[in-house]
Formats: C-alpha cells, sequence, structure tokens
C-alpha cells in the first residue's frame, strides 16, 4: 500500500469522527490505489462501490485539508464521479 493511501485513511477517519456512510463509496487516487468509505469509516481496498470519486493527489488532498470544494472541483474536472450522485453528494457532506 502507498503511503499517500495510508495517510489519507487515517486523515479521512479523523475528518468522519467515527461517523458512518450510508452506503459505500471509493475514492481512486490517480497512480496511488484506493479508499473504501462505509459505514465502519475508511480503509485501503478496492471493492465495487455506490459511488466511484476520482482525482489526482494533489485534488485529493486540497479537499480533505478543505481547501478545495469537491463540487468546485467536479464541476473544474479535477474530481469525477461515476455511479449515485446523492451518495457523492452525502459523502461530501460528512467530509465536510
Amino acid at each position: 500500500m502507498s503511503k499517500v493511501i495510508d495517510e489519507a485513511v487515517i486523515a479521512l477517519n479523523e475528518k468522519m469522527g467515527g461517523a458512518g456512510f450510508d452506503g459505500t463509496a471509493k475514492f481512486v487516487i490517480e497512480d496511488e490505489g484506493a479508499i473504501m468509505i462505509d459505514g465502519d469509516g475508511a480503509r485501503a481496498g478496492d471493492e465495487e462501490a455506490d459511488v466511484t470519486l476520482t482525482a489526482s493527489t494533489e485534488t485529493f488532498k486540497a479537499i480533505l485539508d478543505g481547501e478545495q470544494n469537491p463540487t468546485a472541483a467536479f464541476m473544474t474536472g479535477q474530481l469525477t464521479v461515476d455511479g449515485d450522485m446523492g451518495k457523492a453528494m452525502a459523502l461530501s457532506g460528512v467530509l465536510g
């Protein structure tokens, strides 16, 4: 597993503060790997999900650090979403 993925899993779990996510989401970080988010929190993994979000390492870090709005990243093509848009919006709320 990459260091970026390991650090991201820790940061996501801290950011979520134990709040579960209703459904499954996969965050693909280009050239690094994937993170699964579900009712148990975040973990490294690459399984089927209700929604898959894909971004570069830089975009993902900016979203996680609160420097980049996920919706703005999507609208400018820095973040792609495949699957249930409602789940993507719910995830944005959990991470915000």
